[in-house]
Parts: structure tokens; C-alpha cells; sequence
């Protein structure tokens, strides 16, 4: 599924155009992406959780030289589903 079915899936549930379903779509998801950017912990009821996790700069190898190289300290987006959602991914 991508946001243009998630939007259809939308328009059809709620009986909304499929323009106004398409900006409700892109409107949360850039809410959720803002709010990570400033490092804020997402929870959606029912869903699950975002959470921003930094890691450290790390020593790394080139596989084809194998010479050390630095890997630089970067932040990741990580989602914990709730246990309704694990519930019905098991069964």
C-alpha cells in the first residue's frame, strides 16, 4: 500500500473526494516527520510509536580495501507497533 491507496481506502471510508483524502494523507504524514525532525516521540493509539534514535560516530571498513574508515553519527526514525497491531499480524 502506498499514500495514493491509502488515500483512495480513505475517500471510500469517509465519502470525501479523493483530492481532500489525498491532502489529509500527505497533511499527517508531514506532521509526523516534523514533529521527528525535532526529535519528539510520535504515539498513535491503537498504532504504535515513533521514536528518533541517534547513534554514535563509529569506526567502519572499506570491504574492498579494507582500510578504516569514520562513519558519521546520524539519526534514525524507529516504529514500535501496539499490541493490537502485533495482535493481528500473529493472528
Amino acid at each position: 500500500m502506498n499514500n495514493s491507496d491509502l488515500a483512495d481506502h480513505l475517500s471510500s471510508a469517509t465519502g470525501s473526494s479523493k483530492a481532500d483524502a489525498k491532502k489529509i494523507v500527505d497533511t499527517v504524514f508531514a506532521a509526523i516527520a516534523d514533529a521527528a525532525a525535532k526529535g519528539e516521540e510520535i504515539s498513535l493509539n491503537g498504532f504504535g510509536k515513533f521514536k528518533v534514535k541517534a547513534s554514535a560516530e563509529r569506526e567502519g571498513r572499506n570491504p574492498s580495501t579494507g582500510a578504516t574508515i569514520t562513519i558519521a553519527a546520524s539519526k534514525k526514525l524507529t516504529f514500535t507497533p501496539a499490541k493490537a497491531v502485533k495482535d493481528k499480524l500473529n493472528g
